[in-house]
């Protein structure tokens, strides 16, 4: 089980929902690799409505044609394991926004193994 107390590294990526990466969601591409780089966790949050770079507002509004949500994916971790992980994000991200928070984690509890099946 991952043991992680203390000061912690936060990185989240602000992308569009549909952006992709090889065939696949981009977001989905950034939490395999996230799990398979052995990271604490990562969780993808859809958003209602925003924008970005390009000042295009997209929405969840009845009458807005945008269905290019913002999302945003957050991973927490020691700050050595994010570091080695920034390479894989600068592969991955091509639009977007990759922000780094210093924050400090009071509790976390992963799910024993009876629990999660």
């Amino acid at each position: 089980m991952t043991r992680l107390t203390g000061r912690a590294l936060r990185v989240t990526i602000l992308i569009g929902e549909n952006d992709v990466w090889h065939h696949k969601a981009l977001y989905t591409e950034i939490v395999h690799r996230a799990h398979r780089s052995g990271l604490a966790g990562a969780s993808v949050f859809r958003g209602i409505e925003g924008f970005g770079a390009s000042s295009l507002i997209h929405t969840t509004r009845l009458l807005s044609l945008s269905e290019d949500l913002p999302v945003a994916v957050v991973i927490v971790d020691d700050e050595q394991r994010i570091r080695a992980f920034l390479p894989q994000l600068d592969e991955l991200v091509t639009e977007g926004l990759v922000i780094l928070d210093d924050c400090e984690v009071i509790r976390y509890v992963g799910r024993s193994e009876e629990r999660a099946e």
